[in-house]
């Protein structure tokens, strides 16, 4: 039981930190983005396209670069828990951006030529509108998490399923099940099914709260 609640924590760790690391770069690209207005229709399909990318094809990528014959493989990254983090961090970005765009652009509208009319700088208006947007931008990194926890195509190809190293929920469901030991992975699959549903929830409380 000790090692099913350390697979849990470990992912619960390793998709916590690629969700922190993809918000970092994805709110403000979704920013730019909204400001971008003549653009955003071919960025939004372009990003909208990506949500759906297939895990495998990335897990794919991301070891043809991490291997030891890839251009990336002197950082000798392949199976080991920042591996995943980065395919993590790479695979949920677009989904970020694309939940996160549509909150930051109805804000803006509402709010940008406000902010102009009283007479607010630059950074102030940028200030109003990601306030105002601040529920959906945390529901859409909640989601963000969601994807991610989820994830087994990058985790098993890039992180090895390595046990007490690299083995997280939805790899070590896939070998328990593999193995016939259906009671361990019935025991995980509920642990990801309930952190699902509160994430679910926390996402239909977030969309009902406006920062005033």
């Amino acid at each position: 039981m000790s090692e099913v609640f350390d697979t849990i924590v470990r992912s619960i760790i390793v998709s916590g930190i690629a969700t922190a690391l993809a918000s970092l770069w994805s709110i403000p690209l979704t920013y730019l983005l909204v400001l971008r207005n003549r653009r955003a229709m071919v960025m939004e399909v372009i990003i909208e396209t990506l949500v759906g990318i297939p895990t495998v094809l990335l897990g794919l990528l991301l070891y043809m670069l991490l291997s030891s014959s890839g251009p990336l493989g002197f950082l000798n990254l392949l199976y080991t828990p920042q591996a995943m983090i980065i395919g993590e961090s790479i695979l949920i970005t677009p989904l970020i951006i694309s939940v996160s765009y549509r909150s930051i652009r109805d804000m803006a509208k509402l709010y940008h030529e406000l902010a102009l009319s009283i007479g607010a700088d630059r950074f102030q208006r940028i200030r109003l509108i990601i306030g105002q947007s601040l529920p959906g931008v945390v529901a859409a990194c909640i989601t963000g998490f969601s994807r991610a926890i989820g994830e087994l195509g990058i985790a098993m190809m890039i992180g090895g399923n390595i046990r007490g190293y690299t083995r997280v929920m939805t790899t070590a469901i896939a070998l328990e099940v593999a193995k016939g030991n259906f009671e361990e992975a019935i025991t995980l699959g509920i642990a990801l099914l309930a952190i699902t549903i509160s994430i679910s929830i926390a996402i239909k409380l977030l969309s009902r709260v406006r920062i005033t």
